[in-house]
C-alpha cells in the first residue's frame, strides 16, 4: 500500500524547527569563533612571543625550519587555487596526491605550518566544508574540489587568470606572479600593503574590462584582501619567501612563520591587514576619484614628477 500523505501543518512545522536549528547551530558556531579569536588576540598581546626558530612545534613537520622533502605534483594529483593548501600537499605534510583530504588535518596542517591561531585555522576548513555541503568532522575532499567557481575561487586573483581564462585553477599563472612579485616597493624589493592594493586594483581593473562574467562580490573582495594580507604578516611580504611559495608552491628551507604571536596569527590580527589592503585599492572608486579631480585622473604618485 503507497504511504499515507503527512499533514502538510505537521510537514512545515518540522522543516520550519529543523531550518530554525540550523541557522542557530551555524550562527552560534561563528559567534563562538569570534569571541573565542577576541579572547586570543587579546592573550597574545601579554603572552610571550614565540622564540625565532621555534615558531613550528616540536614533532610538527617543518620544526627547526626542517621540511618535509618537496615533491613537484603529478599530473594525477589534485591541486586547489590555494598555493598555502597546495605547498602541505607538496611536501606532504597532508596527503600528497591532494585526494580523500580530511576538513580536521587541513585544520591541523595550516595551524601548525603556518601558524594561525585554533581560530584563524578551524574557519577556512570549516568554510570550505559548508561550500561543498559535506560534514567538517567527517568528510573529505580532493583538493581540485574548492576550485568551483566563486567558491573559495574567485575573479581577479593575484596569482590565476579568471576561470573564464584559464579552467585549470591548480597551479598559478607564472607572469601573473612574477608581475606581483616584481612590485615591491619596501626594503630589498620586498612587498607592502599598498603594493598588494595596486596589484589588486589592477586585476580588477583587468578582469572587469576582459571578462564578460565578471563577478566580484564583497565577501570574495574580503576574501582577495586577506589572501594578501596573510602573505603580508605570515611572510612579512619578502619576496624571496614568496616566490618559490608562490611560484613553486614550495615552502622555502629554514623558513618558519614571520608571525610569532603566541598563539598564532588571529582572525582579528589579519583583518586589520586585510582592512589597509581592501580599502587602499583604487580600482574600486576610481570614477568617484576622477569626479571629485574635477575629471583629471589620478597619477600614482610614484609617476609623480615635482616640479622645481
Amino acid at each position: 500500500m503507497p504511504a499515507q500523505p503527512i499533514p502538510f501543518t505537521l510537514v512545515a512545522l518540522v522543516r520550519i524547527v529543523a531550518g530554525a536549528f540550523s541557522a542557530i547551530s551555524t550562527l552560534s558556531l561563528y559567534a563562538g569563533i569570534i569571541i573565542g579569536d577576541g579572547l586570543l588576540a587579546l592573550y597574545n598581546l601579554v603572552a610571550p612571543s614565540l622564540k625565532r626558530g621555534s615558531v613550528v612545534p616540536t614533532g610538527q613537520a617543518g620544526a627547526a625550519g626542517l621540511w618535509p622533502t618537496y615533491v613537484e605534483a603529478k599530473e594525477t594529483d589534485s591541486r586547489s587555487p590555494c598555493p598555502g593548501l597546495n605547498a602541505l600537499a607538496n611536501h606532504g605534510i597532508i596527503p600528497r596526491s591532494g585526494r580523500g583530504v580530511s576538513f580536521r588535518e587541513v585544520e591541523k596542517a595550516i595551524r601548525h605550518t603556518y601558524n594561525f591561531a585554533p581560530t584563524f585555522a578551524l574557519v577556512l576548513p570549516l568554510y570550505a566544508s559548508q561550500i561543498l555541503c559535506r560534514d567538517y568532522w567527517t568528510g573529505k575532499f580532493d583538493l581540485a574540489d574548492i576550485a568551483a567557481h566563486n567558491g573559495i575561487e574567485h575573479d581577479a586573483s593575484l596569482t590565476r587568470n579568471d576561470v573564464a581564462h584559464s579552467l585549470n585553477q591548480s597551479s598559478s599563472q607564472q607572469e601573473l606572479t612574477k608581475e606581483l612579485l616584481e612590485g615591491g616597493t619596501g626594503t630589498d624589493g620586498d612587498l607592502t600593503p599598498a603594493d598588494f592594493s595596486h596589484f589588486a586594483s589592477k586585476r580588477r581593473e583587468h578582469s572587469r574590462k576582459t571578462n564578460q562574467q565578471y563577478t566580484m562580490s564583497t565577501i570574495h573582495r574580503v576574501f582577495s584582501s586577506a589572501n594578501s594580507a596573510i602573505m603580508m604578516t605570515t611572510f612579512e611580504g619578502r619576496v624571496k619567501d614568496l616566490a618559490p611559495w608562490l611560484l613553486e608552491e614550495r615552502i622555502p628551507d629554514g623558513w618558519e612563520p614571520r608571525v610569532r604571536d603566541n598563539m598564532g596569527l588571529t582572525l582579528s590580527k589579519l583583518n586589520i591587514t586585510t582592512t589597509q589592503i581592501e580599502l587602499g585599492i583604487e580600482e574600486e572608486v576610481r570614477g568617484a576619484m576622477t569626479w571629485l579631480q574635477g575629471g583629471k585622473t589620478s597619477v600614482p604618485a610614484q609617476q609623480r614628477v615635482r616640479k622645481v
